[in-house]
């Protein structure tokens, strides 16, 4: 479980075909600090990557390496990283811990596609059109978890949405890198996925 709070840009240092070409290993480079505080990274430890919970199966003093399956390269973008490629990094939630964000499972509904950004006073306003099936789990007000980035949805119309960045989560997220075009990983708020299984069921 984690907040959507980022607390470290990694770069992909290497990506490894494995499982017969089908999977992927990735080795993320890192600050130690962030494998060291509050207690060291462990083997086996949960770490969101750009909002996807991946296992760490290898570690190093600024590094860690993941695996990838088909399944979850189908269903986010991880299948586009290359060396380069920034990532947003947060541990996974310990008891106590402050939730800053709002509580992400880090397992990723859909990605979306990047429509535009364009400054709007202090931040800047940024539109994604979700996939369709995603959409009517996406309500103004509501949390959504952006590449790991938990967000207020500001506006909404139809499958496209809007949040605004302040400068600061644009500091120390991928946003400051992202591009109109790109995908993003998407994860719906956990509450709005269970009222709807209720009213499926018309409870």
């Amino acid at each position: 479980m984690f907040t959507g709070i980022v607390t470290d840009l990694g770069t992909v240092r290497e990506v490894q075909p494995i499982g017969g070409g089908h999977d992927l290993r990735l080795v993320i480079g890192t600050s130690p600090a962030f494998l060291a505080a509050p207690v060291p990274v462990a083997l086996g430890a949960s770490i969101a990557c750009s909002g996807v919970c991946l296992t760490a199966v290898q570690l190093g003093g600024d590094w860690f390496a993941v695996d990838a399956s088909a399944e979850t390269l189908s269903k986010t973008t991880l299948g586009g990283w290359r060396a380069g490629t920034r990532v947003n990094l947060e541990r996974s939630l310990r008891m106590g811990d402050e939730l800053g964000g709002h509580l992400v499972a880090g397992h990723v509904d859909g990605t979306g596609e990047v429509l535009s950004a364009t400054a709007e006073n202090g931040s800047v306003r940024w539109r994604f059109r979700a996939p369709a099936a995603l959409a009517p789990f996406i309500a103004t007000k509501g949390s959504i978890a952006i590449d790991g980035v938990s967000l207020t949805v500001n506006e909404v119309d139809r499958e496209v949405f809007g949040v605004n960045i302040i400068p600061h989560t644009a500091t120390v997220t991928t946003f400051g890198t992202l591009q109109p075009g790109a995908r993003v990983n998407l994860e719906i708020d956990m509450l709005a996925r269970y009222v709807a299984r209720q009213r499926e069921f018309g409870a």
